[in-house]
């Protein structure tokens, strides 16, 4: 009986475990939203590096680098198929972050391409940056990836409405205004929209393409991503030849 109820315990102790690391894993990309300093993320960026350097070579891959909304694209390598991807995304990244360490997690791989979504970590309802900073944190990582990698085609994911954030919406609508005008101006510069389709009849963010948090996409919400994204990736990728 005593057995029995060990293994029970042990059971019980797993379970709990299971079900708390989902929302302790939240907490601490929070807590690091929340911090300025990129120096937060030099673990998980040294796991991502190492994960990819010990993974099996892809060339010729399009990187994907971000926030939680590119970590938890679970499905992200059967999606893009039959582009091979390197996926990058650390969570509560903001676009600061995300330029600091292009370095380190784009310009190795000599990708193909490069898709971007980051920012919405920056635009929080009482600590919101201003839609010129953030353009300003895009314009620095893309100079630090031409720095190796001068024609390397790169696309920006224009930040997405959200039920937990949908009162900021226009400063963030503001922002991918500006970030789709600055990369009109090069030719190898892109910007996707998917805004649009996450919405539901009455213009506001469809609970569906959310999961409980009102922030991160459901698998809905990324089967939309998949839709647009991959259609545009293909389309450009697949008409021209690889450097």
């Amino acid at each position: 009986m005593k057995r029995v109820l060990k293994i029970a315990s042990l059971l019980l102790g797993i379970v709990i475990l299971l079900a708390t690391y989902p929302a302790y894993r939240f907490y601490t990309e929070v807590r690091k939203a929340l911090n300025e300093d990129p120096a937060v993320y030099a673990q998980d960026i040294a796991d991502l590096v190492a994960r990819t350097r010990d993974g099996p070579g892809k060339d010729n891959a399009v990187v994907f680098i971000g926030s939680s909304s590119i970590r938890l694209w679970s499905t992200l390598e059967n999606d893009m198929q039959p582009l091979p991807v390197i996926q990058h995304g650390f969570g509560g990244a903001k676009l600061a972050d995300v330029a600091f360490y292009a370095e380190d997690l784009v310009n190795p791989f000599d990708p193909r391409a490069v898709v971007v979504f980051a920012g919405t970590n920056d635009l929080n309802p009482g600590l919101t940056k201003s839609p010129e900073v953030l353009l300003e944190s895009y314009q620095n990582f893309v100079e630090r990836v031409r720095a190796d990698l001068p024609n390397v085609s790169i696309y920006f994911i224009g930040i997405t409405p959200s039920p937990r954030r949908w009162e900021i919406w226009d400063q963030a609508q503001r922002t991918n205004r500006l970030v789709r005008e600055w990369s009109a101006l090069d030719p190898t510069l892109f910007y996707i929209e998917t805004g649009p389709a996450l919405l539901g009849k009455e213009g506001e963010p469809d609970p569906e393409n959310y999961r409980f948090d009102g922030l991160h996409l459901s698998a809905r919400g990324y089967s939309i991503w998949t839709e647009i994204i991959r259609a545009r990736l293909m389309e450009d990728l697949q008409a021209a030849p690889a450097s």
